[in-house]
C-alpha cells in the first residue's frame, strides 16, 4: 500500500512540475493606490516568491498610473510582494498561474502610509517636495521651470533657502552650509561654490535634501545647516538611462546617465556639461570719505562694465554590490572642471577737497583700470562603503572612506592708466596655483536595544591638506617694467585634521512623544604657514562638543509637532585665513585674516506641519540662532596705507573679522495646496529679525527685518502637457556695515510630453521682460560711504529637450538610511 502511495505522490508532482513546465508565459496584472488619497502610486516594486521560496523569481514596477504587469510567468503557486518608499509593505498568497488560469488580475492593491517614526515619516504626499522629521527633500525630477537651469535654480524653491543674483546660497538666514554630493564632501567646494552650484545642470540632479538642525551623526560644520545634491541614479535591473540637452541666451548645458544592473550587482555613469556664454554687467560706484588727520575730503566715482562667462564639467562611475543580503559594497569616481574669465574696464575720478570748503577742489585725477581675471579647477572625487546588516532588524555597521584631490590654478593681472595721456603709472599679474586634498574616514554603528529603542555610535577622522603659492609681479616706472613683488607675493601650506566620535540614542518617552538625543565631540588641530605674515599664527587645537536633541509628536494621522536643538560650527576657511593682499583695484583692496576665530552657533526650532491628504500640506517653522564671534566682512578706509614699498592713497581694505553677536529669529512658512485635480501652488515665506552687536566699531550696531517669499503654480492641462509659474522675492539684507539689495525673479514653463511619456521638450523663460536687474548696495563706517549700482543680466529664455531610454525590467529597492555625510541619515 505505501509503495502504491508514494508511486502516485510522485506521478503527481511529475505532472505538476510538468504543467508548471509547459506554462510559461503566464501574466500577473494589477495597480497600486494610495489608501487614502486613493491616488496611484509611481514606481511601486512588485515582487513575485515562488511559494516556499525566499528569492523573487519575477517583478515589476508600476507606471504613472500604478498599474503592473509581470509577463514571462511559469505555471506555480506564488506570492506577491508590493513595496514603495513613504508606505507599509503588502503581500498577497495564493497566486496560482496552471493551464486554466494563465492570466491573474490582482485588481486594486492598497497601500497604507507607514507609520511616524523619529528617524523617518513624510508628513506630504510624495510629490516634488516631501517634509521628513529631519530635512526636506526636493524632487527636482519633477519640477518644470528648473529644466534647463542650474542647481541654484532649484535651490531658491525650497524653504529657508534663498538665492541672491550672483548664486551665493544663504540657509535660514546663514551662507555657512555644509554642501555635499552624494551624501560626501568634495575639495570643489572649497573653492568657489557659487561657481560650482552654476555648473551643474538641474537635468544632472535627482533630488536636494535640507537639514537645518542636523543630528549628533552628522559633521558639526555650518551654521545654516546641510544641503545635499543627490545626482540622478537609478536602482532598476536591466539597461536604462536619460539624455537632457538645453540651448538658451544665457545658459546652455547637457547631460547624459547610464544605468545598467545585472542581478545583484548594478553599475551607474553619467557626463554633464554647462556653459555660460559671455554678458556685460555694467556698474557705477561713490564714495565719500573723509581725512580727519589731513582734513580732506575725498570723492571717487567710478564707472566701468565687466564681461564675465562661466563653464563646467563633470563626469562620474559608480557601482553597488550586494554581496548576499547582509553585506552591501558600493563606490564611486568622479571628475570636475569649472572655471570663469572676466574682463573689465572702469573709468575711476577722484576728487580731493578741503574739509571746511568742499568747493575748493585741492586735486582731480582721472584714470581708467582695466582687470582680467582666469580661474580653474578641477577635482577627482573617490569612495567606497561597507554597510553590514544583521538578522535584528535595524542593526547595521557601515564603513566608508572618501578622498578629493583638488587643483586650481588663478591668473590675473590688472593696470591703469593716467588721463588724458594714456600713461601707465600702476599695474600687477600674479599667478596663483594651489592643490588641495582632503580625505575622510567614518565608521557609524546602530544597535537596537528593545522595540523602538535604538543607539547609534561612530566616528570619523577628516584630513585636508592644502598647498597654494601667488607669485606677484608689479609694474616699476622706473624701469618700466613687471618686477617681482616680494610684499604681495606668498605661499602657504595649511594642514587641518578633525576627530570626531557620536553617540545618540532614539526612543519614545512613554505615550507621550519620540525622542532623539546625542552628542558629538570634535577635536581640530591646525598646522599652517604663511609666507608674508608680519608674525606667523599659533593656531593650538582646540575641542568643541555639539549636542542635539530632538523630540516629535504625532497628533492624529496627519499633524506632527517637532522641537529641536543643535550646535554647530563654522571654522575659518584657509582663504579667509590667508593674508594675501589683493591690490587689482588700488582703491580698493582685499585681504585674508590669519587672526579669525571660529564661529560657533546655537539654534532652536519649533515646527508643526499638517497634512490634508488629497487637499496638500502645511508646514510652519519657527527658530532662534546665536551665532559668537560672528565672521562678516568688513572694511576699513585708510586716507593712506604703506604695503611693502607702495604707499595707496584713499582705498578701502575688506577683510573677513569676527563682529562680534549676531542673534537671528525667525518662521517659515510652507503650503503645498491642491486647488483642484489640476492646479497645484505652493508658497513658501520666510520672515526673520537680525540684530547684530558690533564689538569692532563701538556704537555701529545693526538691525533689520529681512523676508523672501516665493509662489510656485503647476496647471496640467492634458494628460501630457503642463505649465508652470515660479515667482521669488528676497528682501535687502542689512548687515554691520550697511544695505544690501533686494532681488526678484520669476519664470514661466511649459512642457509637452511625448514619445508616451519618455521623452518631454519644455520651454523656459526668467524675467523675459527684463534684460537687467539693478542691485544697489549701500555701505558705511568710519571716514566712508559708499553706494554701488550694479545692472546684472538676467534674461534668459531656453528650450529643453529630455528623453528617457530603456526599460525598467525590475526595480528592488527599499526605504534605507543613506550616507549623506559619510554615515548620515535619510529617512
Amino acid at each position: 500500500m505505501e509503495k502504491y502511495l508514494l508511486s502516485g505522490i510522485l506521478i503527481l508532482q511529475c505532472i505538476a512540475a510538468f504543467s508548471q513546465e509547459i506554462i510559461k508565459n503566464g501574466k500577473i496584472t494589477g495597480k497600486v493606490i494610495d489608501s487614502t488619497s486613493k491616488k496611484p502610486i509611481e514606481y511601486a516594486t512588485i515582487s513575485l516568491f515562488l511559494k516556499g521560496n525566499k528569492k523573487p523569481v519575477n517583478g515589476a514596477t508600476s507606471n504613472d498610473a500604478g498599474q503592473f504587469t509581470i509577463t514571462g510567468v511559469k505555471g506555480g503557486d506564488y506570492t506577491i510582494l508590493i513595496e514603495s518608499i513613504g508606505y507599509k509593505s503588502f503581500s498577497l498568497d495564493n497566486i496560482v498561474v496552471n493551464k486554466k488560469n494563465t492570466s491573474v488580475d490582482c485588481n486594486n492593491i492598497l497601500l497604507p502610509k507607514r507609520q511616524s517614526t523619529l528617524q523617518s515619516v513624510t508628513v506630504t504626499a510624495p510629490g516634488l517636495i516631501e517634509n521628513k522629521i529631519d530635512k526636506i527633500v526636493f524632487n527636482v525630477e519633477k519640477d518644470l521651470t528648473s529644466q534647463g537651469g542650474v542647481a541654484t535654480d532649484v535651490l531658491k524653491k525650497l524653504p529657508q533657502v534663498s538665492v541672491d543674483i550672483d548664486g551665493n546660497v544663504e540657509l535660514a538666514g546663514s551662507n555657512s552650509i555644509r554642501f555635499l554630493i552624494n551624501g560626501k564632501p568634495s575639495s570643489a567646494f572649497g573653492n568657489n561654490i557659487a561657481d560650482v552650484l552654476q555648473s551643474i545642470p538641474a537635468s544632472q540632479i535627482k533630488s536636494i535634501e535640507v537639514i537645518t538642525n542636523p543630528g549628533a551623526k552628522y559633521d558639526a560644520e555650518g551654521l545654516g545647516g546641510i544641503i545635499n545634491i543627490i545626482l540622478k541614479n537609478n536602482t532598476a535591473r536591466g539597461i536604462n538611462g536619460n539624455i537632457s540637452l538645453t540651448a538658451g541666451t544665457r545658459m546652455d548645458n547637457g547631460s547624459f546617465n547610464f544605468n545598467a544592473r545585472q542581478g545583484n550587482f548594478g553599475i551607474n555613469a553619467f557626463v554633464s556639461g554647462n556653459i555660460r556664454p559671455s554678458a556685460n554687467t555694467p556698474s557705477t560706484s561713490e564714495r565719500l570719505s573723509s581725512d580727519t588727520i589731513g582734513k580732506t575730503n575725498a570723492i571717487l566715482q567710478q564707472d566701468g562694465n565687466y564681461r564675465f562667462k562661466r563653464h563646467g564639467l563633470q563626469s562620474g562611475i559608480g557601482f553597488d554590490w550586494n554581496y548576499n543580503k547582509k553585506n552591501n559594497f558600493s563606490g564611486s569616481l568622479s571628475y570636475s572642471r569649472f572655471g570663469n574669465e572676466g574682463v573689465g574696464i572702469v573709468n575711476q575720478n577722484q576728487i580731493t577737497t578741503e574739509s571746511a570748503n568742499s568747493q575748493n577742489i585741492i586735486s582731480e585725477i582721472t584714470t581708467i583700470n582695466h582687470s582680467e581675471n582666469i580661474f580653474h579647477f578641477h577635482t577627482i572625487d573617490a569612495a567606497l562603503t561597507y554597510k553590514k546588516t544583521f538578522a535584528k532588524e535595524d542593526q547595521e555597521l557601515s564603513i566608508s572612506i572618501n578622498s578629493s584631490f583638488g587643483n586650481n590654478d588663478i591668473t590675473s593681472s590688472s593696470y591703469q592708466l593716467l588721463q588724458p595721456q594714456d600713461s601707465l603709472f600702476f599695474g600687477n599679474k600674479s599667478g596663483n596655483p594651489g592643490k588641495e586634498h582632503e580625505t575622510e574616514i567614518q565608521l557609524d554603528y546602530a544597535e537596537p536595544i528593545k522595540k523602538n529603542i535604538i543607539i547609534g555610535a561612530g566616528g570619523k577622522i577628516s584630513f585636508r591638506d592644502i598647498n597654494s603659492a601667488s607669485d606677484v609681479f608689479s609694474f616699476q616706472p622706473a624701469p618700466k617694467d613687471y618686477l617681482f613683488d616680494s610684499s604681495l607675493s606668498n605661499h602657504l601650506n595649511y594642514h587641518q585634521k578633525v576627530y570626531a566620535a557620536y553617540v545618540e540614542i532614539s526612543l519614545p518617552v512613554s505615550n507621550l512623544f519620540n525622542a532623539k538625543i546625542g552628542t558629538r565631540y570634535e577635536r581640530t588641530n591646525l598646522n599652517s604657514f604663511y609666507s608674508n605674515a608680519q608674525q606667523q599664527v599659533n593656531s593650538p587645537g582646540y575641542n568643541t562638543l555639539v549636542p542635539s536633541i530632538f523630540f516629535s509628536k504625532k497628533i492624529g494621522d496627519n499633524q506632527t509637532i517637532k522641537l529641536s536643538y543643535s550646535k554647530r560650527i563654522e571654522r575659518p576657511d584657509y582663504r579667509d585665513l590667508n593674508p594675501f593682499i589683493n591690490t587689482s583695484d588700488p582703491k580698493n583692496i582685499t585681504s585674508g585674516n590669519p587672526y579669525l576665530r571660529p564661529e560657533i552657533g546655537n539654534r532652536i526650532e519649533l515646527s508643526y506641519m499638517h497634512d490634508f491628504d488629497k487637499t496638500g500640506s502645511f508646514m510652519i517653522t519657527a527658530f532662534y540662532r546665536e551665532n559668537h564671534d560672528d565672521i562678516q566682512p568688513f572694511i576699513v578706509y585708510y586716507p593712506s596705507l604703506k604695503i611693502g614699498d607702495t604707499t595707496y592713497t584713499n582705498i578701502a581694505v575688506s577683510t573677513n573679522q569676527n563682529i562680534g553677536l549676531e542673534k537671528n529669529t525667525g518662521v517659515s512658512i510652507f503650503s503645498d495646496l491642491h486647488i483642484t485635480s489640476n492646479l497645484t501652488v505652493r508658497n513658501n515665506l520666510f520672515f526673520f529679525y537680525r540684530h547684530t552687536i558690533n564689538a569692532i566699531d563701538k556704537g555701529y550696531n545693526s538691525n533689520s527685518f529681512n523676508y523672501r517669499l516665493n509662489i510656485n503654480a503647476a496647471y496640467q492641462f492634458k494628460h501630457d502637457f503642463s505649465a508652470e509659474f515660479f515667482g521669488n522675492f528676497n528682501s535687502a539684507r542689512n548687515e554691520a556695515q550697511g544695505k544690501y539689495p533686494s532681488f526678484t525673479s520669476y519664470s514661466i514653463g511649459l512642457r509637452k510630453q511625448i514619445w508616451n511619456k519618455k521623452g518631454s521638450i519644455a520651454l523656459t523663460a526668467t524675467n523675459p521682460f527684463n534684460e537687467y536687474v539693478k542691485q544697489k548696495t549701500s555701505l558705511f563706517g568710519p571716514g566712508f560711504t559708499v553706494n554701488n549700482m550694479r545692472k546684472v543680466p538676467f534674461r534668459s529664455i531656453g528650450i529643453n529637450f529630455t528623453w528617457k531610454f530603456g526599460k525598467l525590467q525590475f526595480k528592488k529597492e527599499k526605504e534605507e538610511n543613506r550616507d549623506i555625510n559619510g554615515g548620515g541619515e535619510n529617512g
